[in-house]
């Protein structure tokens, strides 16, 4: 049987595939096909296999664990740019694993110090509301670019946010316009804030496949941590810069910006997994090597 981990790196290029291209540069594959086989294998030759600490510039480090490998900011930014996806100055990279299906966005947003006395008295009703009301209104935009539209279905998990720890988590399930019977794509959504600003590291999977991967999503998010003196408990506030919003922002219009390239891959997880993405991509043998691992016959 193909790994999980192998897997999870195969369905991302193979996703990654079904959005428009950017433009090439100069010695870039014309062939796009060429062009998201040619920055896995890169990827692959760069992945950071667990157990180690990824060290996240002066914020934070993951301490990843055995059966889950990081590819870097360049290498990850480059597979998402294949397809015509660009990344933010505050990504870090993507994450796959054994015990995933999808895989992991890692990104820090320096907002500054969130506030989070909204979480005392938030109404998981409304945010939802506001979630969709804020996806409706990035439509226009998406309609105006060509791109599949996307809307909101309902909570896959509930906002649940720990104070003593200052993680956040929450998930809804997404769906391309239009495509009903496609199966939904899910954001399970991790945070943890910090003195200057937010670490958020997402899975994007399948409805079929996220309640297997929650514990995996949830125990990578205990693995993240700021460093001495980037904490949220650091936070001065003679001189730290306080973020323009407060932590309800981060499920509702702040969200709602960033799940357009991460609903769709995730709505296309389960559909392409079917073709036998390893094949297609091929991956199989370099991911063998990489992994010490045999297909059991």
């Amino acid at each position: 049987m193909i790994t999980r981990l192998r897997r999870s790196l195969a369905v991302l290029v193979l996703c990654l595939s079904v959005t428009p291209s950017v433009t090439l540069a100069a010695d870039a594959p014309a062939d796009p096909r060429a062009r998201i086989e040619a920055a896995a294998q890169t990827a692959m030759a760069a992945i950071q296999k667990g157990p180690r600490d990824i060290a996240l510039g002066e914020e934070g480090r993951l301490r990843l664990p055995a059966g889950y490998g990081f590819i870097p900011k360049a290498e990850a930014a480059a597979m998402l740019a294949a397809q015509g996806s660009h990344t933010g100055e505050g990504f870090y990279g993507l994450i796959v694993g054994e015990e995933l299906d999808g895989f992991l966005v890692l990104e820090f947003d320096k907002a500054g110090y969130v506030k989070d006395e909204d979480a005392k008295d938030w109404d998981a009703a409304k945010l939802l509301d506001n979630l969709k009301e804020g996806t409706e209104a990035g439509n226009e935009e998406r309609r105006k670019m060509g791109v599949p539209e996307y809307s909101v279905v309902g909570w896959v998990e509930a906002p649940n946010y720990d104070v003593a720890t200052h993680r956040l988590v929450w998930s809804a399930s997404v769906r391309t316009k239009g495509a009903e019977n496609r199966g939904d794509g899910v954001n399970y959504n991790t945070y943890v804030l910090g003195r200057e600003g937010y670490f958020s590291m997402n899975l994007v999977t399948s409805l079929a496949s996220v309640e297997k991967e929650k514990p995996a999503a949830r125990a990578l998010l205990a693995s993240l941590d700021f460093n001495e003196g980037k904490r949220y408990a650091d936070f001065n506030s003679s001189t730290d810069k306080v973020a323009e919003y407060g932590l309800a922002a981060l499920i509702g219009g702040i969200a709602a910006k960033k799940l357009g390239l991460l609903a769709t891959l995730g709505i296309f997880l389960a559909k392409f997994w079917k073709v036998g993405a390893l094949a297609v991509v091929g991956l199989g043998a370099g991911a063998r090597k990489f992994f010490g691992k045999k297909d059991a016959s």
